[in-house]
Order: C-alpha cells, then structure tokens, then sequence
C-alpha cells in the first residue's frame, strides 16, 4: 500500500518535471541542477511551516474556519504567503551562484522545480492523512493542486528572469512581482 500511495503522489510530479525540462530545448539546464531545485524545493515545506505556524499562533488566520472571511484568510496566511515566500527563498538559494541560469526560460525551469518539490511533498503528507481515500485524494490533487503549483512556478520564474535579463530599473519591481504574483494567484485558487 505504501508504494501505491508514493506513486499517486509522485506520478503527476514526475511527470510535470519531465515536461519542463524537456521545454528547455535550446540551452538544457544539467540533471543535477534541476535535482538540486526539487530538493530545496521539498525542504520549502519546512519553511512554510516555520511561517505558517506562529501566523496562526498570533491570530492571522484560524485553521477551524466558518465564514468567508476566515477562509479567505487562511487562504493568504495559511497557505499562499508562506508557501509562496518559502518557494521564492528556496529559488533564490538555487539561483544566486547559478551559472546556468542564462536565459529567460531558465528562470522558470528552476522555479517549476522548486515548486514540483514542495507539490511532490506535499501530495506524499496529504495521501497519507487520507490514506484511506488516497486514490480520489491523489486523483483530485494530481489534476489540481500538483498543476496549480506548477502554475505559479511559472509565473515566479518569469518574473524572476525578467529581474535578470529584463531593464535594470525594473529588476526591483519584477522580483516584487516574482513573489507576489504567485502569492496573489495561489490566495484566489485556495480562497474559490
């Protein structure tokens, strides 16, 4: 059962990885780079919840939710701020000494990869919490949220190369962007 549970969280990641990498024809990053970006990405998580936690503990949001409001808040505060912020810092760690990183695509190669780690463990802790409904619970998150991550890896990596390769004077407000683009667009997701 075990591995059945590994392969329903991991098979729509796995997957997702290969087509990213495979779209980077022109200057392909190198395997370990891309393995290394899945790693720090799963190690996000981590970070995430060093976030998530102590806003909850002062208030920000409530995990027993009731009213729209409420969701909406731990929409932000419970899952898109911290995972978002965990994401972007984890990519930033990737990228700072990356001599590969030399054209726009890159950007996002490595921060679909970072964001396929944080999906990957995710979807592992989330089938095993359901573990008794992990087929529908795989089937659901493998259409859905692996995609949804995937979604604002894109939309961080782009950001992020615009930051490098785009007009200096408007590096600062695209790395904004880098971060709060996904933010906003993973927020709106959880919150609908």
């Amino acid at each position: 059962m075990v591995y059945q549970v590994l392969i329903a969280a991991l098979l729509p990641v796995v997957i997702l990885l290969i087509y990213i990498y495979r779209e980077d024809k022109r200057s392909p990053e190198p395997v370990s780079q891309i393995i290394k970006a899945f790693f720090y990405g799963i190690l996000s998580v981590f970070i995430s919840l060093c976030i998530s936690q102590p806003l909850e503990a002062i208030g920000a949001y409530t995990s027993e939710y009731t009213t729209i409001t409420e969701a909406i808040s731990h929409s932000f505060f419970g899952a898109a701020i911290p995972e978002e912020i965990a994401k972007f810092t984890m990519l930033w760690l990737v990228m700072k000494k990356c001599s590969h990183f030399d054209e726009r695509l890159d950007g996002i190669v490595y921060a679909v990869s970072v964001s396929l780690g944080f999906a990957a463990l995710e979807n592992i802790l989330y089938l095993f919490d359901n573990i008794d409904s992990f087929i529908s619970v795989g089937i659901t998150r493998g259409l859905m949220s692996v995609p949804m991550h995937f979604s604002f890896g894109v939309l961080m990596g782009y950001f992020y190369s615009l930051a490098k390769f785009g007009e200096s004077r408007k590096r600062i407000w695209n790395l904004t962007l880098a971060l709060s683009a996904p933010v906003l667009a993973h927020g709106i997701y959880d919150a609908i």
